[in-house]
């Protein structure tokens, strides 16, 4: 889960309340993306940003005035406003930022549980109730809430399956209300292999908002000691534990052993259940060799071809953690590239 909802979780878990910024809509140069999220708590805590830091003051402002108040209101920012010059919004572009005096439960509980879902909510036209009926979509198509309008919600949930493919929120008009459609779509990173290389992938992709999964038969290397970021430690074999990693066509699915009798299950199974991403360590004459064993167990050259290897962007550094930052920032890469083809 991201940064930001687990510092959210921990807070609840502590008693200490707290609000949310969430950015709806930007048009023009924006730092970040629509969905981005603030979070500030009564004892002044914060966690998350909407702008790479030019508003996050006079949305933290806002945030405790809306818990104060009891209201939720929808805030504008543009480059020509006296106020945005004011808050530092020099890079241009035009915004508007939700503000809740609370976050909805519905997105910290499957934030805690690492679903993936759209949750869609009316924005206020200026400040309004803090109760609002919400509608949340799941990666399964499974549905709660309602907007309170049988139409808006069937209209609502084509938006939320289109969010949901596109791994982006959203803002659109239906039937004269704004609807902010709000994504939430942990990565899920299985690696197999639980080497030098594994652990520091595991705590970059955590800082990154990454689900991560390793995998490995050998005992000695799966230890909560080395892996203490890490959602899951599985013992065994990925293609034997291939439901209970949760590999499956959203999964990322990486071989890092560097030993065929690790690597090579963990990726026949990742290309036959069509993960969306895989990847394995080695030199392009192991890769080759891997090829070969893989085409033997049956696998065709059209999934032979969607193996990355040798995986991550190569920018010179040889050390575990440049070859882990180069995976991440592929995988990274990789995933903004779907989202925005152009």
């Amino acid at each position: 889960m991201s940064d930001t909802l687990a510092a959210g979780i921990r807070w609840r878990a502590e008693g200490v309340g707290f609000g949310r910024a969430v950015l709806a809509t930007a048009v023009g140069s924006s730092p970040f993306e629509v969905g981005s999220l603030l979070l500030a708590s009564d004892d002044g805590r914060l966690a998350g940003s909407v702008s790479a830091g030019c508003i996050e003051g006079a949305l933290t402002d806002a945030i405790l005035a809306a818990r104060r108040g009891a209201y939720r209101e929808l805030v504008h920012f543009e480059v020509s406003d006296e106020r945005a010059a004011d808050v530092g919004l020099s890079c241009g572009g035009t915004i508007d930022v939700l503000v809740e005096p609370e976050v909805p439960p519905e997105l910290l509980a499957a934030a805690s549980e690492g679903r993936t879902v759209a949750l869609v909510t009316p924005l206020p036209a200026g400040r309004a109730e803090p109760s609002v009926n919400r509608l949340l979509v799941d990666a399964t198509g499974a549905r709660s809430g309602s907007l309170g309008d049988a139409i808006q919600d069937e209209m609502a949930i084509g938006l939320a399956r289109t969010a949901l493919r596109d791994e982006a929120s959203l803002t659109a008009e239906v039937g004269g209300r704004q609807l902010f459609v709000e994504v939430l779509a942990p990565v899920c990173l299985v690696i197999a292999g639980a080497g030098d290389v594994a652990v520091y992938l595991v705590r970059l992709a955590h800082a990154v908002g990454f689900h991560t999964i390793v995998v490995d038969p050998r005992a000695a290397f799966l230890t909560r000691e080395r892996f203490p970021d890490a959602d899951a430690l599985l013992e065994g074999w990925a293609d034997e534990l291939a439901d209970q990693a949760g590999i499956d066509d959203g999964a990322h699915v990486l071989a890092l052993a560097h030993d065929p009798k690790i690597d090579d299950p963990a990726i026949a199974i990742a290309l036959r259940r069509g993960a969306r991403y895989v990847g394995a360590l080695g030199s392009r004459r192991s890769h080759t060799q891997r090829v070969a064993r893989l085409r033997e167990a049956g696998l065709g050259d059209r999934d032979l071809d969607r193996i990355h290897a040798p995986v991550g962007l190569a920018f010179g550094g040889n050390t575990a953690a440049d070859i882990a930052l180069g995976i991440v920032a592929e995988i990274v890469s990789e995933r903004h590239r779907r989202r925005h083809p152009a």
